[in-house]
């Protein structure tokens, strides 16, 4: 990990990182008259620590085609949802009212498409009666904690890249998302 960077500066992943002797950085976007510059700092931060890697984790800002492509194949995000279905906010108010049995987690390359990049890896969780949206966000972000590490681990390795907009694990095309399996079992 060469730095944590965040667009707010109050949030624990910047003093766990300080704490730990890491680098930590905010580019605050409220800090700039538009989306072009507060992207243009935040390069500047990302490539003064030249990352093979950005990690996504909680951003809450839709990034520009120009920073994206800036990046591009070297950015993962983790989204609440089992996309293709529900990009975007609101996802397990949504699960719930589209009446899903199942819900869960993505790990996909961020792209220009909003939440549209391609899946690397999923985890699943069962809806249970009586799930609220902040119950049914609960047991997936449980599940967002196993499966986050696991893919940034085989990415690290070189087990996991983008070529041609195709997820490539060890060296051969996969043509649906990997799985975490055993998840469906654990509903508290």
């Amino acid at each position: 990990v060469v730095c944590v960077l965040s667009n707010r500066p109050d949030v624990l992943a910047l003093e766990r990182a300080r704490k730990a002797g890491v680098p930590a950085h905010c580019v605050d976007h409220t800090e700039h008259g538009s989306r072009e510059a507060f992207e243009a700092a935040m390069i500047d931060v990302l490539d003064a620590v030249r990352p093979d890697w950005i990690v996504m984790a909680g951003f809450m800002r839709i990034l520009t085609p120009h920073f994206v492509r800036h990046y591009a194949g070297r950015m993962l995000n983790i989204h609440p949802s089992l996309l293709p279905k529900y990009p975007g906010l609101n996802t397990h108010a949504r699960a719930l009212e589209a009446g899903d049995r199942v819900a869960g987690a993505s790990v996909h390359f961020v792209t220009e498409a909003l939440d549209g990049g391609p899946v690397i890896m999923q985890a699943a969780v069962p809806v249970v009666r009586g799930d609220t949206p902040e119950t049914l966000a609960r047991r997936v972000l449980g599940q967002e904690h196993i499966l986050y590490p696991e893919v940034v681990r085989r990415v690290c390795q070189g087990r996991i890249c983008l070529e041609n907009e195709q997820v490539i694990l060890d060296g051969v095309p996969i043509d649906k998302p990997l799985r975490i399996e055993n998840c469906l079992h654990q509903v508290a």
